[in-house]
């Protein structure tokens, strides 16, 4: 395991410790990174076997997969500034059987990754468990780095969020009140002084999946909830919230609030391709676009989202 650690402390602290911060603080021009959730070692074959309860007993499809994302990410040119997971990064939950061995070849496979990628975690449901507790938060901490902080690439402020705390706190409120917290002051902190390019949102779980009026649902934020965050986010100017958990894509848009929900490297649940999204960064706007990792191997990004760079 020690061999597998080093990749995984560039996302440790609550600021992004693979970046200099000073330097990233200013706008230097047009950028791209790759957004990938689920990989979720064990879904695939449970979800076969309509046990999804279970953490899975075979991930070799999922490991494959996500070599598969690596190696195309690796030849892209010019390289992406960052590669980030939105969670699940795999199927057993906290305690259970299996837990150590798919996150072991996990990292394995992310060990693949270009020295020059940082990688950035962000914590799902699986991670956690769907109540987590201190104990599993801590324990994921220890194994993937902090459950939420920022970090800036190229003058643009990134959140990194736990989704969770806000989905179900029961077990744990005041590490929900701590994030809470935290998420206030950095915000006010913004907006008193001189405004990042863009901010940008990562957590696991979408505010909404196709409209931000929608039902409560498995795979949103409770509606009360949403529109807080959404109020919150408008006020403070930011662009876009990415998103998993749905292993489908989808998403929209509200009060130039972009809400982009990507399906999974891992187990799709609906019609789209095992894939990753490429978004780029410029001056005015996100651009994103969902890739298949074939094409992305076989063509790399698309042309019109190249030429943006």
């Amino acid at each position: 395991m020690a061999e597998t650690e080093d990749i995984f402390l560039r996302a440790k602290h609550r600021t992004f410790s693979g970046l200099s911060e000073d330097i990233e603080h200013e706008w230097t021009g047009p950028f791209y990174f790759i957004q990938a959730a689920d990989p979720q070692l064990g879904l695939m074959k449970a979800w076969r076997e309509g046990d999804c309860d279970g953490g899975g007993d075979e991930w070799a499809e999922e490991v494959e997969l996500t070599k598969r994302a690596v190696e195309a990410m690796n030849r892209l040119r010019p390289r992406p500034r960052f590669m980030v997971l939105c969670g699940d990064l795999v199927h057993a939950m906290p305690g259970t059987p299996f837990r150590d061995d798919q996150e072991r070849d996990l990292k394995m496979v992310l060990k693949g990754t270009d020295p020059s990628i940082p990688l950035v975690f962000v914590s799902g449901n699986h991670d956690l468990g769907n109540t987590p507790t201190p104990t599993t938060v801590e324990q994921y901490c220890s194994a993937w780095g902090d459950d939420y902080f920022s970090f800036w690439v190229g003058g643009v402020l990134f959140l990194v969020l736990n989704s969770q705390l806000y989905f179900d706190s029961s077990a744990c409120p005041q590490l929900r009140e701590a994030q809470e917290t935290w998420l206030d002051k950095l915000l006010s902190k913004v907006s008193s002084s001189s405004q990042p390019k863009h901010i940008v949102v990562f957590q696991h779980i979408p505010l909404y999946v196709k409209k931000p009026d929608e039902d409560d649902d498995y795979f949103n934020l409770q509606r009360e909830v949403r529109q807080k965050l959404m109020e919150r986010f408008n006020k403070a100017g930011v662009k876009a919230v990415f998103s998993g958990h749905y292993h489908r894509n989808a998403g929209g848009r509200h009060g130039g609030l972009d809400m982009v929900v990507s399906s999974a490297i891992g187990c799709q649940l609906g019609q789209d391709d095992h894939g990753v999204r490429v978004a780029v960064v410029t001056a005015d706007r996100v651009v994103h676009r969902y890739h298949s990792l074939e094409r992305l191997r076989t063509e790399g990004m698309d042309e019109d989202l190249r030429k943006l760079l």
